[in-house]
């Protein structure tokens, strides 16, 4: 997983990994959730692996608009 850069430290992710057609996030408390083109839609995916790489903004997103749209 690559670690989440945070720039504005205020974030409760810890690491992402990209994959083709989903994104797994993890959480600093351990937990790590799968988010895919089928759960939470093609274009939040494609929105979320660019916030994971600015590092900034995931975490916010996720709980705006994908929170329980995760696969496991």
């Amino acid at each position: 997983m690559t670690k989440y850069l945070d720039i504005d430290n205020d974030s409760g992710i810890e690491a992402y990994e990209i994959s083709s057609d989903r994104i797994s996030v993890k959480f600093k408390g351990g937990s790590v959730y799968v988010y895919s083109y089928q759960s939470a839609g093609k274009d939040n995916i494609e929105h979320m692996k660019k916030l994971a790489k600015t590092g900034d903004g995931l975490n916010s997103f996720i709980n705006l608009n994908v929170k329980y749209k995760y696969v496991r």
